[in-house]
């Protein structure tokens, strides 16, 4: 096992047809890729990846007439990496935030797994910031935590977030032989032929910036360890709120770790306009395993 090397943030300031910069947000500062002008888009990634993952859409969705903003979650990327703060609510204020910081009052809200749930509570808890949601591969919250009390299929794929809960040798594997675990994941978790050459490389560089690793873990830590505590009651209790955003709901057919059958049933938790797709062929990286479908899906949902 070779020591871990040192990434400079640097490395993820991706070179593209769009912007880097930093805005204020929530007391933190996120860094966000940005492209486009009209009606303001944000794009959210998930574990174990950052902004760059949206790469496709980013693109696309600006060159159909949106502002499109791909940002770093806190503790990713070229974002602020503060000690706390990596539970739900905050986080989702941090979104909210970032709207505000943008100059804009309201957004579309497009998230993958971690970014997925985010927006599904920034949906129930700033409903007033999300015009229109879009989730991909993560059923709303409240639904994941019936799957995993009920599904014992659910709890088998989800088992690899009972392992995070072990206090910094979780990171270690993480970082180890160059991050050779987090292309482990990618091929673990996604669809045939993923992940390509390129995205791997990123995945791991970005993976080993200082303190991305325990950031990243933090967020399924508070999740496990707030189960029991009054701040994971207060969060359930807020996501009771029924989603009144048109939500548009996209899920791998093949996804190994959170399972179609556990998305479906999120509807219950949206009382405005719904729409399911399960997308055939594909796992828990739909919009990374084949960009072209997500992103005509999107720009549907958005039309």
């Amino acid at each position: 096992m070779t020591e871990p090397r040192v990434v400079e943030e640097s490395a993820v300031l991706v070179d593209g047809p769009w912007a880097h910069r930093h805005v204020s947000a929530n007391g933190i500062r996120l860094h966000i890729a940005e492209a486009g002008t009209g009606p303001l888009v944000l794009l959210l990634h998930g574990f174990p990846e950052f902004w760059w993952s949206w790469r496709h859409q980013l693109v696309a969705l600006a060159d159909a007439g949106y502002r499109v903003v791909a940002p770093d979650l806190r503790g990713y990327g070229a974002s602020d990496k503060p000690p706390r703060g990596y539970d739900v609510p905050t986080l989702s204020a941090d979104l909210a935030g970032l709207v505000r910081g943008l100059g804009e009052r309201e957004a579309v809200f497009v998230g993958h797994d971690w970014g997925g749930v985010l927006a599904w509570s920034t949906a129930a808890i700033h409903p007033n910031v999300v015009r229109r949601l879009a989730v991909v591969s993560i059923p709303h919250p409240l639904r994941m935590q019936e799957a995993l009390r009920r599904d014992k299929a659910q709890r088998r794929a989800s088992s690899y977030m009972a392992r995070f809960q072990v206090p910094w040798s979780p990171e270690r594997w993480l970082v180890a032989d160059d991050a050779a675990n987090v292309a482990t994941i990618l091929r673990r978790w996604g669809g045939p032929g993923f992940p390509d050459a390129e995205t791997e490389a990123r995945c791991r560089e970005a993976m080993q910036l200082l303190y991305v690793p325990n950031r990243a873990l933090e967020y399924y830590r508070w999740v496990f360890r707030s189960m029991p505590r009054p701040d994971g009651r207060r969060y359930r209790a807020l996501m009771e709120t029924p989603i009144t955003a048109p939500t548009l709901q996209l899920h791998g057919e093949l996804d190994p770790c959170i399972l179609a059958s556990s998305a479906r049933g999120s509807e219950r938790y949206v009382t405005g306009e719904y729409d399911w797709r399960e997308l055939r062929g594909l796992g828990h990286f739909p919009h990374q395993e084949d960009p072209g479908l997500v992103t005509a899906e999107l720009l549907r949902w958005l039309g």
